[in-house]
């Protein structure tokens, strides 16, 4: 009995995304999975890779990372806000590359999942997103 309650307590857990593998940056409205991570040669530098799923007419928060971000849009319809540049609307299979301390947000404009695949090339220890008012 009490095996079982723990097992079911853990996948509740799980089943909720306060699993370790969801980021603590996790919005209503948004999932996100850690793909890899792994320290780079130049020192104090790691590369992230994460999936992005984002529910129709989600919009992200604006927010930075602390390094560059790279961009490809696996499915739907995704519009970005970069500071200092106009709205980009990219579709499945186009790229963006967002530098370093740049704030930006994401915007879901179809009516089914849009997905993006996120690159980091980050600072190493410093979270990986902040979130900007």
């Amino acid at each position: 009995m009490r095996t079982t309650l723990i097992l079911g307590v853990a996948m509740v857990i799980v089943g909720s995304g306060l699993g370790p593998q969801v980021a603590p940056a996790q919005q209503p409205g948004s999932k996100r999975t850690d793909l890899q991570r792994h320290d780079l040669s130049a020192p104090g530098r790691e590369v992230v890779q994460v999936r992005v799923d984002f529910d129709p007419g989600y919009v992200s928060p604006r927010h930075t990372h602390p390094g560059e971000e790279i961009i490809y849009v696996l499915e739907g319809t995704l519009e970005y806000e970069v500071e200092g540049k106009p709205p980009m609307t990219l579709k499945a299979g186009e790229v963006l590359f967002i530098p370093a301390r740049t704030i930006h947000a994401a915007k879901n404009l179809g009516s089914g999942n849009g997905a993006e695949l996120a690159t980091y090339v980050v600072e190493k220890e410093k979270p990986l997103v902040t979130l900007v008012k």
